[in-house]
């Protein structure tokens, strides 16, 4: 299969780069682009006499309508972006987030994700019911640093409104270049008001793929994201660590959007015995291709850790590894983008490129995971404070006060080992205690009030404990799903 696939979501990375852009992110195939060099306005046929293109009729209204615009409209108005537009309405009315028209510097910038280099905010996002909705942040990007999690729905940026935009619209309102501040509001479950983020765009840590042997002989590879290079880094990554005398392998993918299909089948080959079933793809009429494994299977027992931001490349390489190779899913239930995109570019002859749905993917058992993910065999959440919403201090958080951020504070000084009794927001005796003895512990003022120098030092030291590899309760849950069997 050569199909290049694109990402439903979009990568934020250009700066949100474009959600619309970011094809890597989802189950997809290899672009083979289509051969054709111009676009076609003749009507063309297929074998059995079925009629493809715009008839006489069609192409006469269209023509009509924008003769009508370019001469009666009070203003004048760009011949090319009427066209775009007319394009970005088709794919519009297919009501599929993951079936995009990109302009030409939207579609360069795809192909550079595709590559692997990125600037922006390190996000990928997809629409939702005319949401923006965050898929995952990409590991150590700003996304990630501020706090923004999977799901999270993006209403606003720098003011401007996101809620009605199409994804390419929205991902403009984001983008920007590198060390600009991008003030995000974001609406996240569990919490009644909206959360303000601050974000500074940067370059996106290119390197996909990080490994090392722990001391009780576990290995552990994290793939952030399946990139035309992943597969390589991977197989060198795996070599180096069996080579060290490897017992037992943990895969994370947690926050990986997904990627190049062939480059993740590629990887789960390498656990795979010859001739097991890799992926299937069904098209519109329901015709399966199974990819089959070129590999064999390893004697070590393997785990995939995942979380609500392991979407499409991610869940083919869990459901594979979990049918065909007997691993265990260790985490949270996976974000659930079961459909594959090709992108064409050259059959519209100007720069821009289409990315449109063609099929589905299954399971090797068959099963298709689209908008209900994978479920883990061993679920677990990460702590509290993984998932508590960033600070975003306008003035003092001050006693007897109620409100998300005063419930954020709280969340953050439990986890870190404060007590302040309660959660639920409310600014009482407890809280300003627990605010004093963090701040005589780091040298700050005791007043019990979270001015800006609390609030900051008060996210850097959950930064810090997050970083601290011994509180990653999942991450020891998957080591110990291997070390048992």
């Amino acid at each position: 299969m050569h199909f290049k696939g694109r990402t439903v979501f979009a990568f934020v990375m250009l700066t949100m780069i474009a959600s619309v852009l970011v094809t890597l992110t989802i189950a997809d195939q290899m672009i083979n682009p289509d051969q054709h060099s111009a676009p076609a306005l003749t009507a063309s046929a297929s074998d059995d006499g079925e009629q493809f293109g715009l008839k006489e009729d069609e192409l006469t209204k269209l023509n009509a309508v924008l003769e009508l615009i370019e001469t009666k409209y009070y203003q004048k108005v760009d011949r090319h972006e009427l066209l775009d537009g007319a394009v970005s309405g088709m794919m519009s009315s297919l009501d599929d987030p993951y079936s995009v028209y990109m302009e030409k510097d939207v579609a360069q910038h795809f192909s550079e994700s595709i590559e692997g280099s990125f600037t922006g905010i390190g996000a990928e996002v997809t629409l939702e019911n005319g949401k923006i909705v965050v898929v995952s942040p990409i590991k150590g990007s700003p996304a990630e640093r501020s706090g923004l999690l999977a799901k999270d729905v993006l209403l606003s940026v720098n003011g401007a409104k996101l809620d009605g935009l199409n994804l390419q619209d929205a991902v403009a309102k984001i983008r920007g270049p590198k060390g600009t501040k991008a003030k995000i509001q974001v609406q996240r479950a569990g919490f009644s008001d909206p959360i303000q983020l601050v974000l500074i765009r940067d370059d996106i840590d290119v390197e996909t793929v990080y490994g090392k042997l722990r001391k009780d002989g576990t290995g552990v590879i994290e793939i952030r994201q399946f990139s035309l290079h992943t597969a390589e880094r991977f197989k060198q990554e795996l070599a180096k660590l069996e080579e060290q005398g490897m017992k037992g392998l943990v895969l994370d993918v947690r926050n990986n959007p997904g990627g190049v299909l062939p480059v993740v089948v590629d990887i789960a080959q390498s656990f795979l015995d010859k001739g097991a079933t890799v992926v299937q793809v069904e098209d519109r009429e329901g015709k399966r291709e199974k990819t089959l494994s070129k590999g064999e299977s390893k004697t070590y027992p393997i785990a995939v850790l995942m979380n609500n931001g392991s979407a499409s490349a991610s869940e083919i390489l869990a459901g594979a590894l979990q049918e065909s190779a007997g691993a265990k899913l260790v985490g949270e239930t996976s974000f659930g983008k079961g459909t594959v995109q090709v992108s064409y570019n050259k059959a519209l002859g100007d720069g821009s490129l289409l990315k449109m749905t063609i099929a589905k993917w299954l399971t090797p058992k068959g099963n298709w995971i689209h908008e209900n993910g994978i479920k883990p065999d061993i679920a677990i959440e990460p702590p509290d404070l993984y998932k508590v919403a960033r600070l975003a201090l306008e003035e003092t958080l001050k006693p007897d006060t109620l409100g998300e951020q005063v419930r954020s504070v709280q969340i953050m000084l439990h986890g870190l080992g404060y007590e302040p009794k309660r959660e639920d927001g409310y600014y009482g005796l407890e809280t300003v205690e627990a605010v004093k003895k963090f701040q005589a512990e780091h040298s700050l003022p005791t007043t019990g009030q979270v001015d800006k120098l609390t609030g900051e030092a008060l996210e850097a030291a959950v930064i810090k404990w997050i970083q601290d590899e011994k509180n990653d309760t999942q991450l020891h849950e998957a080591i110990k799903a291997v070390s048992r069997k």
